[in-house]
């Protein structure tokens, strides 16, 4: 009974060490991004935009939906920050709604795609052989074709609408996510843990979840990331063209259609919704790549 007590003792200290290993580097992680201008910079535009599109009944009075035709065309004022478009609703109000919308469908399609690009890259590089010659000629297959070509064919054989857009662009996405983790683990699997896991008897899938996965972990976000930026320009090219969220529903490249005729007599009704993809897609990719150098190991000090 002492001895298997003090093997309980023994396993809650490693437990104890692990954890504050754990901590530890997730501070040094956060002091390593801190210091990085940049990536400050474009955490701090994300934050931004988070805040404003969740609160958006508390930044703005106005109803998206509302139209007053007696307004249109309005520049911007104290009444309107940003003016009024050709229906004469406010696009301040607009553009806040619709980045719910684009946050929304750009987080569902990276959570689709990484989920299913771990799950291939993981068996394809742990497994290696036929597996990894099959799934690894399936990515190519995928690679060969643009990834908007390939969103817009799906988008048009499933239809419009949020979830059809984030299907579409998820399948596209998943062939980036499933390289990085095929590379990932085959860096991973020929490590001394994961041997002696191996020669402790461990099946292959307790080795995978319990090894190998959670030390994937900081390239998955920092693809994950990167991936939310060109998801949103995406999100808008299929709603440019007609194939992604559809007016009445405000979303930023459906504002950009719907404006695009009126360019030359009244610029905000453009300039402004471009500003906001532009300004997004800008943020998370200084806040990915600042994530990157932080969790990079080699850039300690």
């Amino acid at each position: 009974m002492m001895l298997f007590s003090r093997r309980k003792q023994v396993k809650l200290m490693q437990d104890m060490a692990d954890m504050g290993r754990r901590r530890s580097q997730w501070r040094d992680v956060w002091r390593r991004l801190v210091r990085n201008r940049l990536g400050m910079l474009g955490l701090c535009i994300v934050a931004l935009l988070v805040i404003a599109v969740v609160g958006a009944p508390l930044f703005s009075n106005h109803d998206y939906t509302h139209q007053d035709f007696s307004n249109r065309f309005s520049y911007p004022s104290r009444a309107n920050l940003l003016g009024t478009d050709d229906f004469g609703r406010d696009i301040f109000t607009r553009l806040l709604h619709g980045g719910r919308i684009s946050l929304l469908v750009a987080l569902i399609s990276v959570f689709l795609s990484s989920s299913i690009g771990i799950f291939l890259g993981s068996m394809a590089g742990y497994y290696g052989g036929r597996v990894d010659l099959i799934l690894t000629r399936v990515l190519d297959t995928l690679m060969a074709v643009p990834s908007l070509m390939m969103a817009i064919a799906i988008s048009a054989a499933l239809g419009t609408g949020p979830v059809n857009t984030a299907l579409a662009i998820s399948v596209s996405g998943i062939p980036h996510s499933m390289r990085i983790m095929r590379s990932t683990v085959l860096a991973i699997k020929s490590n001394e843990f994961v041997e002696a896991a191996r020669a402790t008897g461990s099946k292959n899938m307790r080795i995978l979840f319990k090894h190998i996965l959670p030390n994937t972990i900081a390239p998955l976000i920092v693809n994950s990331t990167l991936l939310i930026g060109g998801n949103i320009m995406a999100i808008s090219s299929l709603s440019f063209i007609g194939l992604g969220v559809q007016p009445p529903t405000p979303e930023w490249g459906s504002m950009l259609a719907a404006g695009r005729q009126f360019i030359r007599d009244f610029w905000p009704i453009v300039v402004f919704p471009a500003m906001f993809i532009m300004m997004t897609v800008f943020g998370f990719n200084l806040f990915g790549d600042g994530l990157r150098d932080a969790l990079d190991p080699r850039l300690k000090d």
